[in-house]
């Protein structure tokens, strides 16, 4: 009997997905000279779609230059080639499934030292104790760089679907700008964008209803949404129903529960809450009540590596299971699983006492078998966190130093109209 693991989904839009597994998005970090994907991030997707994924999902592309989490990542704004998209889209594509683009903006999850702008919703850093220098101090948000903002991610999306994408997820989850004037913690306002959940929820709303303006019927449109924020007072479980049930009638074809944010990084197994310790599937207990009543697909994605976990998540009612940091270690797990094998690694955990920094190694060690894949070598999921974090420092003040002169051009040359707007 076919496992409903290896099912199609039909989708809103009309698309229909060759299976129920995705790989989740990664911050890359492996932006070519300009911002732009280059042959590394081609050969990474290449390997991916012949792994047997029925959804890839980009690591998050920017939709303001002048906002990066970090300085290597992608850019497809209006002043954007349009080429490099195109043959990106054209390598996820390769092996039959479908990809979307996860388009984002960092708000105040942005590096110390990056030029450009720091937003936020309120003037609330990131609080990571002896660790919240890391990150820049941001400026509350006008309503004319809100509606700005807005904007760009319809342009994004709509340049995503010329280069051939098959659809676009917007990131408002894991402490990002979106997920930023959802949490009551991070969010202060007190004019249209704050106070109640339904202005909280404003600038998400209007973002999914510019894309899907934006884009063709046929064009998937996804949200990725903290199933919680996992921070006492913040964005729980209830208010992601909500949310969940404001995003039915726009269209939205899937919406992807995950969870947590630098604060309290449970997206990357190191969670606050006792509910999602020690096990697969960390969010799971609140998809299962998220999936009983949604009317939207759902995705979960976090922690899941083995088949069996994966079944028993479409079992509780959500219909895709997503998967980063496995497909980061195993490329082809999808096919090892349809012909009942598993994957024969796992990554090294770093099991440190500082969580801030822990979550930092832990991301910095699945970005560090990327790059290897992306170069044409094999994962090497036994390398010390220390030692990929250390790496990813030497080549990320590199990729400062490049961002730096590009966006000082493309400022000159005016490349990219009111970018700081």
């Amino acid at each position: 009997m076919t496992s409903v693991l290896f099912s199609s989904l039909p989708l809103r839009s009309g698309q229909v997905l060759s299976n129920r597994i995705a790989k989740a998005a990664m911050e890359e970090n492996l932006a070519d000279e300009g911002q732009v994907p280059g042959r590394h991030l081609l050969e990474l997707y290449r390997g991916w779609a012949a792994g047997g994924t029925g959804l890839l999902i980009t690591g998050n592309v920017m939709v303001h230059a002048e906002a990066l989490t970090g300085p290597a990542g992608v850019v497809l704004d209006e002043a954007a080639p349009l080429a490099p998209f195109a043959d990106w889209a054209e390598a996820g594509k390769s092996g039959g499934g479908s990809i979307w683009m996860q388009i984002n903006h960092p708000g105040r999850q942005v590096q110390a030292g990056m030029p450009g702008v720091v937003w936020g919703p309120s003037d609330v850093g990131v609080d990571l104790g002896r660790h919240s220098s890391r990150f820049g101090r941001p400026v509350a948000m006008t309503p004319e760089q809100i509606d700005a903002t807005v904007t760009r991610f319809a342009v994004t999306a709509h340049r995503a679907e010329k280069a051939g994408f098959d659809g676009v997820e917007v990131h408002a989850a894991h402490g990002y700008l979106l997920s930023q004037f959802l949490s009551p913690l991070v969010n202060k306002r007190t004019d249209a964008w704050g106070g109640s959940l339904e202005n909280r929820a404003r600038m998400l709303l209007d973002v999914v209803r510019a894309v899907r303006a934006a884009v063709s019927p046929s064009f998937g449109v996804g949200v990725k949404l903290n199933s919680a924020d996992f921070q006492r007072g913040g964005f729980d479980a209830h208010d992601a129903q909500q949310v969940i049930d404001m995003l039915e009638p726009l269209g939205v074809d899937l919406v992807e529960l995950s969870g947590g944010s630098y604060e309290s990084p449970a997206m990357t197994g190191r969670p606050a809450d006792e509910r999602t310790q020690a096990r697969e599937a960390y969010f799971l207990d609140l998809a299962k009540d998220l999936a009983r009543t949604s009317s939207v697909p759902l995705m979960l994605t976090g922690g899941i590596t083995r088949r069996e976990t994966a079944e028993t998540v479409l079992a509780s009612g959500v219909a895709l299971v997503g998967m980063g940091t496995a497909l980061s270690i195993t490329p082809d797990l999808p096919d090892r699983w349809r012909s009942g094998r598993e994957a024969d690694r796992q990554l090294r955990p770093a099991d440190w006492s500082d969580k801030a920094l822990a979550s930092a190694a832990t991301m910095a060690q699945v970005r560090h078998q990327m790059r290897r894949i992306a170069h044409g070598r094999s994962p090497r999921p036994g390398t010390h966190p220390a030692h990929a974090l250390l790496r990813e420092q030497l080549q990320q003040r590199r990729a400062l130093r490049r961002y730096r002169t590009w966006l000082t051009a493309s400022r000159h040359t005016g490349t990219s109209t009111s970018r700081a707007a």
